[in-house]
């Protein structure tokens, strides 16, 4: 059963059926799914919603798909982990990690995917497709597999080797483009246009795709068991992980599933692709896009295409956006890692070390129960600890060699 309703254009609000479509034929603004709400209420449950699958098709009834519980890779329903180690090193009061590391190809766009093919699957489509700066490619490329789809796509030729690898091992026809990931992203536009029989899951079925997002608002609701939080953190990139964040909080409020509660939604970006931020800091009413130049390469999206609605999200709701340098970002990247155990990639060094400077302005206060979203594993992009994590040279195996060793040196102290 589906409480689809349709699409909307968030311009001009004229409608359109649902099917694949992304942009108003009148206005050319982005299309976004729309629900039948009161049903919705009517026929989930918190109980129900409980004894569903520990992934994220729990929450079917809120996502834009007939299948109920869909083949896949279990994507979703990842640790809600409370970090006071490093709350007390940041001077936060409570704290909790989304740790979405845990996804079955080790980032985020495990859900969003999930939920862009399973509707690729019911439209007919047999073939998987997107513009990507690593995770999305690994993702796609990985549930284009399991589904038995082909898979084409498309990625900048300057992306980790790690994540160049851990997409074509899955044999889908990847191309590596001379370029940043707009040019990449407009050259997808172009092919879509002219293979109408593949499914873009970031173009022509992007409307689906960004809905699976809205997952990492409604765990968080129930992994607080049924609140929720006062603040949250989330990593900007094309800007739709966190307008859909909010529109899944706003979402639980609106059935009924918890009660309404104002959280305030603050961004990351780094600073060498910060559009997002810029805005924000000038007080600008427009996003001016810029040319990416940062470690975080999952994030550098010059010319983000839902910018100006994270934008409003952000300030809508008392929130704030950050952008850090790249030496914060990898400060960020072993903070986490030594106070939590938890191994982020740059983004998530971008949200850490986002969130520590919030903190420092008063931003982000001691008060709020505060959720701060890590969205990709560390093994991603090892090298952007290259010149940080310095190996010690072998010692010989023997054991006075080992005690000396040991004597010399100290345990890791936690730098705040």
């Amino acid at each position: 059963m589906s409480f689809v309703l349709g699409l909307k254009c968030r311009e001009c609000g004229r409608e359109y059926p649902p099917e694949a479509l992304h942009a108003c034929e009148w206005c050319f603004g982005p299309l976004e799914v729309t629900y039948d709400v009161a049903a919705i209420a009517a026929f989930t449950s918190r109980e129900a919603i409980s004894n569903g699958p520990r992934n994220l098709w729990r929450y079917a009834d809120f996502l834009p798909v007939e299948t109920k519980f869909p083949p896949g890779l279990g994507a979703g329903f990842t640790p809600l982990v409370k970090a006071d180690r490093l709350a007390a090193a940041l001077g936060l009061g409570e704290l909790y990690l989304k740790d979405d590391t845990r996804n079955p190809t080790g980032s985020f766009k495990d859900r969003v995917v999930s939920v862009a093919l399973t509707k690729a699957r019911e439209l007919g489509f047999t073939v998987a497709a997107c513009a990507s700066t690593g995770n999305l490619a690994n993702s796609v490329a990985a549930h284009a597999a399991r589904l038995n789809m082909e898979s084409v796509v498309l990625i900048p030729d300057d992306l980790e080797t790690v994540k160049v690898l851990t997409t074509a091992v899955f044999g889908g026809r990847l191309l590596r483009i001379d370029g940043n990931y707009d040019d990449v992203n407009r050259l997808c536009a172009e092919l879509a246009g002219e293979h109408p029989d593949w499914a873009f899951v970031n173009v022509n079925l992007r409307p689906y795709y960004a809905e699976g997002s809205k997952t990492l608002a409604f765990e968080v609701a129930e992994q607080l068991d049924w609140q929720l939080p006062d603040h949250v953190v989330v990593p900007i990139a094309s800007g739709s992980q966190l307008t859909k964040i909010a529109k899944g909080f706003a979402q639980f409020v609106e059935t009924g599933l918890v009660s309404a509660h104002d959280v305030r939604v603050s961004g990351a970006q780094a600073e060498g692709c910060s559009p997002v931020a810029a805005a924000f800091s000038r007080g600008a009413e427009h996003i001016a896009p810029v040319k990416p130049s940062t470690i975080a390469k999952s994030l550098a999206i010059g010319n983000p295409a839902d910018g100006l609605y994270a934008l409003e999200a952000v300030r809508s709701s008392g929130g704030a956006i950050a952008a850090v340098t790249d030496d914060e970002i990898v400060d960020g990247i072993c903070l986490l890692a030594r106070t939590e155990g938890i191994f982020a990639e740059t983004a998530g060094g971008v949200t850490i070390a986002s969130l520590a400077k919030l903190a420092r302005e008063g931003v982000i206060r001691p008060d709020e129960r505060v959720v701060a979203y890590v969205t990709g594993n560390g093994l991603k992009t090892v090298e952007a600890l290259a010149d940080r994590v310095l190996l010690e040279e072998p010692v010989a195996a023997n054991l006075d060699d080992v005690s000396r060793f040991l004597d010399r040196t100290v345990a890791h102290e936690v730098l705040v």
